[in-house]
C-alpha cells in the first residue's frame, strides 16, 4: 500500500498556492489547515448569478457567465464541504428544467461563449440522466426537501431502470444518485446491475487493462476510485480489495514532480489545464485522506 509522504503532501500544498484559483486555495486551507468556511464561501460567491445558479467558469470547461446545471453541481459540492445550505439553488434548477423533468448537460446560454468541444448544446431541450442524477444526489446529501427534487428523482429512477448499456460518466452519476437514494434496497439492487454493466464492458482501468469508450480521450478511462470516491459508496462492491488498493496506489503515483495532479481529458485552452489541476489536486488530497493514505497533520 502506497502512502502520500509528508514531502509529497508539502509539494501538493505548494502547487496549490503557486497555480490554483483563489477558491481552491481557500478550500485547501479550510480542509487541511486552519482556514475558515467563510473564506471558502466568499470565494465561491463570485461565481454565483442573480438567478441562484452558478457560472463564470466555476466549472473550467464552460467559460461563459450564465448559470449552468453542471456548474451549479460544482457549487453544491463546495457548499456541502463548507457546511452551507444551498439557498436558492433548487429554484434556479426548477427554472431550467426540461419538460421531461430532467436537466440538460449544457444550457443554451453557453452558445456565444468559449467552451470545451464536448460542451455540445443539444438540438432539443431535454434532460440528461448524467446531469440530473448528480444534482439530485447533491441535494439529497445536503438534506434538501422540495417537490422539484422528488420530481427530478422520478426522472432519474426511470432513466436508471431503463439502462441496458452505459458509459463511465453516466455510471458515475448514477452511483452518486444511488449512494444518496432514500430507498436503500432499490439503490443497492440498481448499483449491482450498473456495476455488472461497467465490468462487462471493461469500462474501468485495472492495471493496464480496460476499454476506452467511444467519444472519450485516450487515457480518460476511469479507475475504481472514480466510481467509488468514498469508502461508503455502493460502487466499492464492484471491485476486489486488491483492485481498489491498486487504484489508490495509482493516485499516489500520478502526482507530478511539481506537486500537482492533472485531469485525463485534453486541455483545450491554456488556462483550463491549471484551473482543473488545482481542483483535482485538492480532490485527490481529500480522496487519499478519506482512505487513510496520508495524515493531514503533516501540515
Amino acid at each position: 500500500m502506497k502512502m502520500l509522504s509528508a514531502e509529497a503532501a508539502g509539494r501538493a500544498g505548494t502547487f496549490v498556492y503557486r497555480t490554483a484559483r483563489l477558491l481552491e486555495r481557500r478550500r485547501f486551507e479550510y480542509l487541511f489547515r486552519s482556514g475558515s468556511a467563510a473564506a471558502v464561501l466568499a470565494a465561491l460567491a463570485a461565481y454565483r448569478n442573480a438567478d441562484g445558479g452558478y457560472g463564470n467558469a466555476l466549472e473550467p470547461d464552460g467559460r461563459g457567465p450564465g448559470s449552468q446545471p453542471i456548474t451549479t453541481l460544482s457549487a453544491l459540492h463546495v457548499l456541502f464541504e463548507a457546511g452551507a445550505a444551498p439557498d436558492g439553488v433548487v429554484e434556479y434548477l426548477e427554472s431550467v428544467t426540461a419538460d421531461d423533468g430532467g436537466l440538460p448537460f449544457v444550457h443554451p446560454n453557453a452558445a456565444e461563449f468559449p467552451r470545451a468541444p464536448w460542451w455540445q448544446i443539444a438540438d432539443g431541450y431535454e434532460g440528461e440522466l448524467l446531469t440530473t442524477a448528480n444534482l439530485v444526489a447533491a441535494l439529497w446529501r445536503a438534506g434538501v426537501v422540495h417537490p422539484w427534487v422528488d420530481r427530478a428523482a422520478e426522472f432519474c429512477w426511470a432513466g436508471v431502470d431503463a439502462i441496458t448499456e452505459t458509459h463511465p460518466y453516466e455510471a458515475m452519476g448514477v452511483v452518486r444518485f444511488l449512494d444518496q437514494a432514500p430507498d436503500r434496497d432499490r439503490a443497492a439492487a440498481a448499483a449491482e446491475r450498473i456495476g455488472a454493466l461497467v465490468r462487462a464492458a471493461g469500462y474501468v482501468r485495472l492495471g493496464t487493462g480496460g476499454v476506452t469508450p467511444p467519444g472519450y480521450a485516450d487515457g480518460e478511462l476511469q479507475d475504481p476510485h472514480d466510481y467509488a470516491p468514498t469508502p461508503s459508496s455502493l460502487a466499492r462492491a464492484w471491485f476486489t480489495d486488491e483492485e481498489f488498493e491498486s487504484s489508490l496506489d495509482s493516485v499516489v503515483d500520478a502526482q507530478g514532480e511539481d506537486g500537482g495532479w492533472r485531469v485525463r481529458w485534453p486541455a483545450w485552452a491554456p488556462v483550463t489545464e491549471f484551473e482543473w489541476a488545482g481542483v483535482v489536486t485538492v480532490e485527490n488530497l481529500v480522496l487519499l485522506r478519506d482512505f487513510g493514505r496520508w495524515d493531514p497533520e503533516v501540515y
